[in-house]
């Protein structure tokens, strides 16, 4: 068996991973990026349609997302050929029975403001007249680039001297002498002091191997689908979507849509497919709202968001001296990721975290969930 020495070994490819191992580079550039699959962010990162938006998620996935904002909009130069961000604004749309749910989200949000139904309907002519009381906007909301944004993490982690081995699958994890060693499928191991669990849906999978106390993360799939608008051009819409989050459209490709159910269907790790009645569900509830006529589905597609049990991230050491998780991004994954690799390098290290995050390392230390 070839043996590998390394100063820190990241398990799972996806933009958890990525991130992850860019910023451990710049202070460990002799590290390792583990992905079982033939390519990177195989499964949740390369199934992802993603936007910035505040006021979603958790106050932790909130802190990581404002955080990440600057680095988004304007990345160091050479990180992507192109800008990851393009403005889209937001709009939450609610019947009757979702009037005080709508009122909840503007009074515990930030920059959600009220916005008159008409207002939505001169933006989104399709709406159907009587299917909203009320409605509200965030219009500092912007679309992001996930392929460009993961691509330039692993240029980074390449450029600051860090190796990405692909269709390395872990197979044994244990610790001896103040290291860790994976095992993996290709006959090799890699040893390091430090070691970082970012296999997502398969987060729990990987510390059984090391024997490390899991999580109880919780995969959820969501399904999506490319549906033709038909005579609309839709490309200037906003997302939209009901209070309840139940259903959201968002322009894609320039002239196409996407729609979801919105769905969170427990689920083991796997490659994710999409079911039909997620389908079917995600066109019924959109035509309820929008007048769009849907003659067949382009596209559909599903991919695991993995939570953790209170639904906020896990980033940092677990009781095993070494072992550190990056896990339980949930829908929030993309829109953190800048810095959240952030904090986790500055975990590891031993760095004082910005003020920013200073703030939420007790809320996502993965050891709240010990007994």
């Amino acid at each position: 068996m070839h043996t590998q020495r390394f100063e820190a070994v990241v398990i799972g490819a996806g933009m958890a991973g990525a991130t992850a191992a860019a910023h451990l580079a710049a202070t460990r550039p002799r590290l390792a990026l583990l992905e079982a699959e033939e390519s990177a962010g195989y499964h949740a990162t390369g199934r992802s349609a993603a936007l910035w938006i505040l006021n979603y998620g958790p106050p932790d996935a909130r802190a990581l997302s404002g955080a990440s904002r600057a680095f988004l909009e304007s990345p160091p130069p050479g990180f992507a050929a192109a800008p990851l961000t393009r403005r889209r604004a937001v709009v939450y749309l609610a019947p009757e029975a979702q009037r005080a749910r709508l009122d909840a989200m503007i009074a515990g949000g930030e920059g959600l403001v009220p916005l008159p139904v008409g207002e939505v309907a001169a933006m989104v002519p399709v709406l159907r007249p009587g299917y909203a009381v009320a409605a509200a906007i965030a219009r500092d909301a912007f679309d992001i680039d996930v392929a460009a944004l993961h691509g330039g993490f692993l240029r980074q982690l390449r450029a600051r001297g860090g190796t990405l081995a692909l269709r390395h699958r872990a197979g044994r994890i244990w610790r001896d002498a103040g290291l860790w060693h994976a095992e993996t499928n290709a006959g090799a191991v890699f040893s390091a002091p430090v070691i970082v669990d970012a296999a997502g849906a398969w987060g729990d999978a990987v510390a059984r191997l090391a024997g490390v106390r899991p999580l109880g993360l919780q995969p959820k799939r969501r399904t999506a689908l490319i549906v033709d608008p038909g005579p609309h051009d839709c490309s200037g819409w906003p997302l939209l979507g009901d209070a309840d989050h139940t259903w959201y459209v968002r322009p894609e490709a320039r002239r196409k849509l996407m729609v979801s159910p919105a769905d969170e269907t427990g689920s083991d790790p796997c490659d994710a497919q999409p079911e039909e009645i997620d389908v079917a569900l995600a066109v019924e509830r959109m035509q309820a709202a929008l007048d769009i006529p849907v003659r067949r589905v382009e596209h559909r597609w599903a991919g695991l968001r993995t939570f953790t049990p209170d639904r906020s991230l896990a980033i940092g050491e677990s009781e095993a001296p070494g072992f550190f998780w990056m896990v339980g991004q949930g829908g929030y994954g993309i829109q953190t990721a800048p810095a959240a690799g952030r904090l986790l390098a500055d975990l590891v290290d031993g760095r004082a975290p910005e003020a920013a995050l200073a703030r939420i390392v007790a809320g996502v230390d993965p050891r709240r969930f010990a007994p």
